[in-house]
């Protein structure tokens, strides 16, 4: 994840490493050109929350409840999955009131790639917003995801999160 996170900043990592003397880690930045001035946040202004139901689908329990916690916070209703395959069963039992799809992309047994193409059998205009700890470039290079697919890097602040999930479910 750190090292996606990196290379989106165009920077670069070197780990020094040996046995009993520990780890050492270098993270070279390129130097900004903005004189040392902030940008403005993405996802400031005003964030709107909502009533849908989500189906959030996300294998590493910490994360999930975070997300869960945000959402509920903004008013949705939130229908949590811990891996690919609970997923699709979840959205089977609540298919009629699910407006959206969060997904994990890397998840233990079934890929959130693999649920979606399931649950697309069943409602094909369904909504989704994929994610991942790996960079968006690496996920297209190896297939998982899908030229215009919606996809929020995790880690994700809660604004964007929030922001994300608006602008989708409204579309």
């Amino acid at each position: 994840m750190v090292y996606g996170i990196i290379k989106q900043h165009g920077g670069y990592i070197n780990v020094y490493s040996e046995p009993g003397s520990g780890s050492t880690f270098k993270i070279y930045l390129p130097i900004t050109e903005s004189g040392g001035v902030m940008a403005e946040p993405e996802g400031s202004g005003e964030i709107k929350g909502g009533s849908e139901t989500i189906l959030l689908a996300e294998d590493e329990y910490e994360v999930r409840a975070v997300n869960r916690s945000i959402l509920e916070e903004f008013g949705y209703n939130v229908v949590e999955a811990a891996d690919g395959q609970e997923a699709v069963s979840k959205y089977m039992e609540y298919s009629a009131r699910i407006g959206l799809l969060i997904m994990d992309m890397v998840m233990p047994g079934k890929s959130g790639k693999e649920a979606y193409g399931e649950i697309i059998k069943v409602k094909p205009d369904v909504k989704v917003i994929f994610t991942s700890g790996y960079a968006p470039d690496l996920m297209k290079a190896k297939g998982f995801l899908e030229p215009g697919a919606c996809f929020i890097s995790k880690p994700v602040s809660p604004g964007e999160l929030l922001k994300k999930v608006r602008e989708v479910l409204d579309r």
